[in-house]
């Protein structure tokens, strides 16, 4: 049995999984076991960390079909032996005294059930900024706060096994936000969190993301929401929370549909959302864009196109010379 279980689900990461598996090897806390399940990769993913566990014995191979990231980390999860629980993904990378300086406040404060910590991002124009707050003046997470921001649990978590034990694995019917999901569940089960703020890793950022990923992202939020509510009946203060993010991510999501429709071509997809818009943020600037839908959609196009490009030109600023 190791004193620490690194869960970690890969796919297609063959650029990648081999810094982060060793990354965890080379944890000043030795006693654990890196359990990376290949999920379904079509990569050389597989063969690099088989090639690591070849010369290390704590590294261990599972392969499986593809099914996603819940499934990839729940087959680790169930074969784990660790006292704790760690998630690190196949694209991040831990510092050496991470795994130590989360057990060492989980063994100080035996109440404590889950440490969220902090990364530098590596990559993309954030590369060497710290991922969360630093320090970070928040405090610790409960059931309110992680409601009421969605950032407020770092993927790079460890976590007692007693929690998988009563809440079980990660949702398998979620490709997208799982995590937020199951730092949810936890709260509501009852257990209680604690953040380390010093960055302790690499976690990686691209600054290329499509739309379709951000909507995607956008629905898996509100599904979660969705899936939380019923279990808030009793707590009216949480509930009322929960009601002001899913209209906030609603209005979100119509903003990202209404760029895709206008980059598709699609005016009357456009034009039906920004209406859907105007009802609930009757604004000056959304109103004027719901006309332009509506009479005049060549200009809305290129307006959507400057717009657009003046948020590119703010994305690159820091990276020029």
């Amino acid at each position: 049995m190791a004193t620490v279980s690194v869960i970690m689900p890969a796919y297609n990461v063959a650029p990648y999984v081999a810094a982060a598996v060793e990354s965890a090897c080379a944890q000043t806390c030795r006693d654990l076991e890196v359990l990376v399940t290949d999920d379904g990769s079509t990569d050389e993913t597989a063969d690099i960390v088989a090639a690591i566990a070849a010369r290390d014995s704590r590294v261990k191979l599972i392969r499986k079909a593809n099914g996603g990231i819940s499934t990839a980390r729940n087959h680790a999860l169930a074969i784990s032996t660790g006292r704790y629980l760690a998630l690190l993904d196949s694209d991040d990378t831990w510092d050496p005294e991470h795994v130590e300086e989360q057990l060492t406040l989980l063994e100080a404060r035996p109440e404590v059930s889950i440490v969220t910590g902090n990364a530098r991002f590596l990559g993309s124009r954030l590369d060497g900024r710290p991922a969360r707050p630093w320090p970070d003046p928040r405090p610790a997470p409960d059931l309110a706060s992680i409601l009421a921001d969605e950032e407020s649990i770092f993927i790079m978590s460890i976590f007692r096994r007693e929690v998988y034990e009563r809440i079980g694995g990660f949702d398998e019917s979620m490709r997208t936000n799982e995590d937020y999901d199951y730092w949810l569940r936890a709260a509501i089960a009852g257990f209680t969190f604690a953040r380390n703020d010093r960055p302790l890793g690499c976690y990686r950022r691209r600054d290329d993301s499509l739309s379709a990923t951000e909507e995607r992202m956008l629905r898996g939020i509100l599904r979660v929401y969705r899936k939380t509510a019923p279990l808030l009946a009793d707590r009216p203060h949480e509930r009322r929370i929960l009601e002001r993010q899913v209209d906030r991510f609603e209005v979100q999501l119509l903003r990202v549909e209404i760029g895709a429709a206008i980059a598709a071509g699609d005016v009357a997809g456009a034009a039906e959302r920004l209406d859907a818009l105007h009802a609930r943020r009757p604004d000056l600037s959304i109103g004027l864009a719901r006309v332009m839908a509506h009479w005049t959609p060549g200009l809305l196009a290129r307006a959507y196109r400057v717009r657009r490009q003046r948020r590119e030109l703010r994305m690159a600023g820091p990276q020029l010379t």
